[in-house]
């Protein structure tokens, strides 16, 4: 027979858990949306960005990134959510198909109403994408995508 002390970490335990269960079984993705401004003014990468430093530095051609916005999504499939990312730029991010070890979204980028991309990603549980967005300010918007599940 258990005591009330082993019952109440079981339930405790279940509490923290079903969510993770539930979110899955439901075709729910978390995804992380980190909105960086890259340019040519200054230099250096912020701190917050810095496992995803390699996927910036070299391959890119802008020496500073500084972190804006980093938002946590939680995607349902086929429910798109529109990020709206200054007065005239917003992302549409949907998960179109999930499997064990990879998502799918579809990623579109508006400016002024008017769309400028429009693709589709797979990802794998803890990689990040890198979409290169429009211009802002003096430089360019950047979009890191990273799929928890």
């Amino acid at each position: 027979m258990m005591g009330k002390r082993a019952n109440f970490v079981i339930v405790a335990f279940v509490l923290v858990l079903a969510p993770l269960f539930v979110s899955t079984a439901l075709g729910q993705v978390q995804t992380r949306l980190r909105i960086i401004e890259a340019s040519n003014v200054g230099s250096g990468i912020d701190p917050a960005l810095k496992d995803i430093r390699n996927q910036l530095g070299s391959p890119l051609n802008f020496t500073s990134y500084k972190l804006l916005r980093d938002e946590s999504l939680s995607l349902a499939l086929n429910r798109p959510q529109k990020i709206q990312v200054h007065e005239t730029v917003s992302l549409e991010i949907t998960l179109t198909k999930q499997q064990k070890e990879k998502a799918v979204y579809q990623i579109r980028i508006f400016r002024k109403g008017s769309e400028i991309l429009d693709t589709k990603a797979r990802l794998s549980p803890g990689r990040t994408l890198i979409v290169g967005g429009p211009e802002h300010r003096q430089g360019n918007i950047i979009f890191a995508i990273s799929a928890r599940f």
